[in-house]
């Protein structure tokens, strides 16, 4: 009688699948804009093993992915998942944008957001966001004496909010508090503060719902600069948050740059402000906001 033989089980090269999820990792940190130190001591992973993972040479355990995500204030799908979760009725435009990166996927969006969106919107202010260097604490300074308006930094509107500085809230909600106490303060300035000038932090954009609720409300100017010009500046202020002073440091801005990037260009405007001057760039925004800005002296 014959004997069956079967050929051996070929083992599935997951490789590629490592791969895509160490970049997926690495983006989603970078975006949050946590250095790799940083969600180590967030997480309880250490340092070591998070950048074998961010590398692809490691296979992490779904509870180390679980607790990434929980210290990222994510939902564990869009750590494991390969494209983000897409809820779409239209079954062509479902196909069509799964085949898409997030970065793509947002390019798309602002298509269809300029395309549909009503080009009469009464805007209650204007906002200046960016990554940190890029200069919008010096052009709001120029704005507000220039067009004489009220200046509002929402980090100043978090702490007052939250009866504690930055550092504090962070430290004790982690990532939801914060963001929780982000949407929290926005929501303060739109209610009660029409016609103010508003200087938001990069991170802004690390929340879908909270950076859509700042664009319904407010002109939005995405601040820009080079990587280097970047570097340049937040060397001189002293320090380089939200990135520590390592070798690493220029790829951890490389990266936070490219990952934000797609959701800063949803802005109304953007100004790049390398190697230009803040006064040269103060006097180009400045009537591009003015419309949407309340006169300081005017009652609200």
């Amino acid at each position: 009688m014959p004997t069956e033989t079967h050929a051996p089980h070929s083992q599935p090269d997951t490789q590629p699948m490592l791969a895509a999820l160490s970049q997926r990792v690495k983006g989603l940190r970078a975006r949050r804009g946590i250095s790799r130190r940083t969600l180590a001591r967030l997480t309880g992973i250490s340092d070591r093993y998070l950048a074998r993972l961010e590398g692809g040479e490691a296979n992490p355990s779904m509870d180390i992915l679980g607790r990434i995500a929980h210290a990222l204030d994510l939902p564990l799908h869009e750590i494991v998942a390969d494209r983000p979760v897409v809820e779409v009725s239209h079954e062509g435009l479902y196909g069509f944008l799964r085949q898409l990166a997030p970065a793509e996927q947002a390019a798309v969006y602002a298509v269809i957001r300029q395309h549909f969106e009503r080009k009469d919107r009464n805007y209650q202010g204007a906002v200046l966001l960016g990554l940190r260097g890029a200069g919008k604490s010096t052009l709001c300074q120029l704005l507000a004496a220039q067009l004489r308006v009220r200046y509002v930094r929402l980090r100043d509107v978090i702490e007052e909010q939250a009866g504690m500085s930055l550092t504090e809230a962070f430290s004790l909600g982690g990532q939801k508090a914060y963001r929780r106490f982000e949407r929290q303060a926005i929501q303060h300035v739109i209610e009660n503060m029409p016609g103010v000038l508003l200087e938001v932090g990069g991170s802004v954009v690390s929340e879908a719902e909270t950076f859509n609720l700042l664009r319904s409300a407010f002109f939005t100017v995405w601040v820009k600069a080079s990587t280097d010009e970047h570097m340049r500046r937040v060397k001189a202020q002293g320090d380089l948050r939200p990135i520590q002073l390592t070798s690493e440091a220029y790829e951890d801005l490389r990266q936070i740059l490219a990952e934000r990037e797609p959701y800063y260009s949803l802005s109304n405007y953007v100004i790049d402000t390398t190697d230009r001057s803040p006064q040269e760039c103060a006097d180009e925004i400045a009537p591009i906001c003015q419309p949407y800005l309340k006169h300081a002296d005017c009652p609200a």
